[in-house]
């Protein structure tokens, strides 16, 4: 058990230093930010000072970051096993920061529906980058074009639709809790 200890010790310190070196800033300035003293602070990149909850807690409110981010487990660290949805075309796994968002990644070759009542609305937020070929999203009365590498984000309580221009597309959705509910109730139809 002390062999975890003290490397999870070893990992929040080259997290504090790794996120403030990220950052820009010198010790002076992140001793700063947590009103720490500069040698206090380099002790605790260090080592040579105990991590106390009370330093631990200021300095991850200064690295604009969680208490929970700052001590979490590099094991739990990596998601390397995405469930395929080979009948839709589909790789999907969940943010593991925030198991209500999900990434899904689709190839697409329709055009997005010509008749507006095919356009869905649902609770939440997306976010889509493309990362082959040209897509089109329907949002409301607007029709926008997102080539390869442009992103876009939106309410999913717009109606929208997403299909392909000329060609077929690789996209990858980025969605909130609701959003990706909206999306599960509506899959047997299968558009993004």
């Amino acid at each position: 058990m002390a062999q975890n200890d003290d490397d999870l010790d070893s990992l929040v310190r080259k997290r504090i230093r790794a996120l403030r070196v990220a950052q820009g800033w010198s010790l002076e300035e992140l001793a700063g930010r947590a009103r720490l003293s500069q040698s206090t602070l380099s002790r605790i990149e260090n080592g040579q000072r105990r991590l106390a909850l009370d330093s631990l807690v200021t300095l991850a409110r200064a690295l604009d970051t969680t208490l929970d981010q700052l001590v979490e487990n590099d094991t739990d660290d990596v998601v390397t096993s995405p469930m395929i949805d080979g009948a839709h075309g589909l790789m999907r796994w969940t943010i593991k920061g925030d198991p209500g968002m999900s990434v899904v990644r689709q190839r697409m070759t329709e055009p997005p529906p010509d008749n507006p009542a095919r356009m869905r609305a649902h609770p939440g937020r997306e976010w889509l980058v493309v990362l082959s070929g040209t897509a089109i999203l329907l949002l409301g009365q607007r029709r926008f074009r997102i080539e390869t590498n442009q992103a876009a984000e939106f309410p999913t309580m717009l109606p929208h639709a997403i299909g392909t221009a000329g060609g077929p597309c690789e996209i990858l959705g980025i969605f909130d809790r609701e959003a990706r509910r909206g999306h599960q109730r509506a899959e047997s139809g299968a558009d993004i």
